[in-house]
């Protein structure tokens, strides 16, 4: 992300909860600057924007903030522990005309905006249903909060399922309307989830299979896209880099889909930075940020209930 930030300008700051630690940080990155006051940093003029991605509960009051100071944020998913407070993390920016992002990144990616236009071109007509595979094993630099803190954010479901929502948003430009769910612990967990199974209704009736794991060594990622005309497999794409492929099936037989391999944080911030220029809209705005959070939310519900949930969008 540092990259991709650092071509439209300097990084000038980076915070921490621990000084020794963020001294490191910008020491190894370059940056000139570390605190572990948000405070500080939001005092500078000549900062423009900030982008966040400390643990999950603290993203609603350094969102506030930095709102509340002038600057543009582009925020980790998911934005907040609650839609209630997500909702009004995107009101706040609204107010002053600042630009509030969410990044979710892998709507960036040329796999899956590939499978959006071959989708809305028609070319596997009505769709019907989708299926989601993102299974994989979390590595263990990552691990740490995301399997044993719920109180931060911790699981499967804030960490991944989030991102799969929005990327059947993206997709099919529809927003779910309720969903049934089991999830469970199959190895990783302490306190929290690490494996979920989901399944959705959209407006249009079509279905949604969903499966997100932190324990899947060798299971691989991927994304189907299935309609009354043909069908869409792009394998290896639910990933930070622009790899996989892509198949689309016809009455014709099958032909694979080439895409573009750009660098899927460089597009976000790109889109970011345009949209604060005034030049269109971020990649995945905060509205966006609000409804994949909805969505992960009813399927942690739903896996908790044992029952379907209707997906509270918090008025949006």
């Amino acid at each position: 992300m540092i990259r991709a930030l650092r071509r439209h300008g300097e990084v000038d700051w980076v915070v921490s909860g621990d000084a020794v630690r963020g001294r490191d940080y910008a020491a190894r990155h370059g940056i000139a600057q570390a605190t572990t006051d948000l405070a500080e940093v939001l005092a500078d003029p000549g900062v423009e924007a900030v982008y966040i991605s400390t643990t999950n509960e603290k993203h609603r009051d350094q969102a506030l903030a930095t709102i509340a100071a002038g600057k543009h944020v582009i925020c980790e998913k998911p934005l907040a522990m609650s839609v209630a407070d997500a909702v009004g993390m995107v009101a706040a920016a609204k107010a002053p005309g600042l630009v509030f992002a969410t990044n979710h990144h892998l709507r960036c990616s040329g796999s899956h905006r590939t499978v959006r236009r071959l989708v809305a071109e028609g070319r596997i007509g009505r769709v019907l249903s989708l299926r989601v595979h993102h299974a994989v094993f979390l590595p263990p630099h990552l691990q740490g909060w995301r399997i044993d803190n719920p109180g931060v954010g911790g699981g499967v479901i804030p960490d991944i399922t989030v991102h799969d929502a929005d990327c059947v948003r993206f997709l099919t430009g529809e927003d779910p309307v309720s969903v049934v769910a089991q999830a469970g612990v199959s190895g990783m967990g302490q306190g929290v989830e690490d494996s979920v199974m989901s399944v959705w209704t959209l407006p249009s009736g079509a279905m949604v299979s969903s499966h997100e794991s932190f324990t899947h060594r060798f299971a691989g990622t991927g994304l189907e896209v299935h309609g009354t005309e043909g069908s869409i497999f792009a394998r290896g794409v639910m990933t930070q880099a622009p790899v996989g492929e892509i198949a689309l099936v016809t009455a014709k037989g099958t032909e694979a889909v080439p895409f573009p391999g750009d660098d899927l944080y460089a597009v976000a911030v790109d889109e970011f930075v345009a949209a604060v220029e005034g030049r269109g809209r971020p990649a995945a705005d905060g509205v966006d940020g609000v409804k994949s959070l909805a969505v992960a939310l009813a399927v942690r519900e739903a896996a908790a209930s044992g029952r379907r949930c209707d997906v509270d969008y918090g008025g949006l």
